[in-house]
């Protein structure tokens, strides 16, 4: 863990070339049922809106593990685990139901002299948070919280990095920082950005995870309960952390659901947990579902996101899918 109290400087060269922006041209394919072969919308308080499904020609397309919008619902940015940044536009039709990707492209991270970075346990990039043209980045194996500046066609090295409270020790190689959320200003968090690992453990079982300012400051845990691991979470309106979660055997194939964590489980020493919203298994249209957006529509509807990451595998497949929460 860093030995400052919040946040180091790093010095990034005045004078390092952009890293080049690869544009991509996607195709996709319309999915209009969740449950495979129902048309039943409504899942619990989801109710689903669409989605499709993505592909792309380039061999760095895929791979997502986190995306926030920059703009509700519309343009968005993106981090994969392969250690390139994306960014694009979700298009829409009439009803405001998703119908594809445009303006799409992606970005290899670069190091401070602005050299692309290769070896992927050191960009092993997975989770995502925004804050005006700041983008919160956390990574695994070379585990580390970092902020860069947000510019689609100059995204240089990160400026600092932040002391993610965590005892380094307790990371697990390829299952730490999932999740990096900032709650709402006006809730009892203060608007402190939190971060949740996937599955690195303590001794009762419970996952790792930590508030990084602000009045419940400090290291708490997320009850694990059978076999998911976290993937992203963002916050709702009432300071509520939804959690998307995942889960693979070869008996079951992939799993995933979302968990609602209640605002006052969250915070130094706490133990959060919380109702199932949502389950899903192969039978519906889902994969690895690793990114988890939520935001709010100009009808007042609040729409959960969710990307999947393929792995980059001709088995798998790159999805993006909305539903409306009711009852917010």
């Amino acid at each position: 863990m860093l030995a400052l109290p919040m946040a180091a400087a790093l010095r990034t060269p005045a004078y390092a070339d952009p890293a080049p922006v690869e544009r991509m041209d996607v195709s996709t394919r319309q999915i209009t049922r969740f449950e495979i072969g129902r048309d039943r919308t409504q899942f619990g308080p989801l109710e689903f809106v669409g989605g499709f499904e993505m592909t792309a020609s380039s061999r760095h397309f895929g791979g997502f593990s986190a995306m926030r919008f920059l703009t509700p619902g519309k343009d968005f940015v993106g981090v994969a685990d392969t250690g390139f940044w994306f960014f694009g536009k979700v298009t829409r039709d009439a009803e405001q139901r998703p119908t594809g990707m445009a303006d799409f492209r992606m970005v290899q991270m670069v190091d401070e002299t602005g050299k692309p970075i290769e070896e992927k346990w050191r960009v092993d990039a997975e989770s995502l948070a925004l804050r005006g043209k700041v983008a919160t980045v956390g990574f695994e194996r070379n585990h580390r919280v970092a902020e860069f500046h947000i510019d689609p066609n100059d995204m240089r090295a990160p400026f600092r990095q932040l002391d993610f409270l965590v005892p380094k020790n307790e990371l697990r190689l390829n299952r730490s920082f999932e999740t990096l959320a900032y709650a709402p200003e006006a809730g009892a968090l203060k608007g402190a950005l939190v971060v949740v690992t996937e599955r690195s453990l303590d001794k009762q079982g419970n996952v790792f995870a930590a508030v990084l300012s602000g009045p419940r400051k400090g290291v708490f845990t997320v009850v694990r309960s059978d076999g998911f691991d976290i993937t992203d979470g963002a916050f709702l309106p009432n300071g509520d952390l939804l959690l998307l979660e995942r889960s693979f055997t070869i008996m079951q194939g992939v799993r995933m659901r979302l968990r609602r964590l209640p605002a006052d489980s969250i915070g130094k020493d706490k133990v959060a947990d919380g109702p199932v919203l949502m389950k899903a298994d192969m039978r519906y249209q889902i994969d690895n579902m690793e990114a988890l957006d939520v935001w709010r529509r100009a009808d007042g509807a609040l729409i959960v996101s969710l990307m999947s990451d393929d792995n980059q595998s001709f088995l798998q497949r790159s999805l993006y899918l909305e539903f409306r929460l009711q009852g917010e």
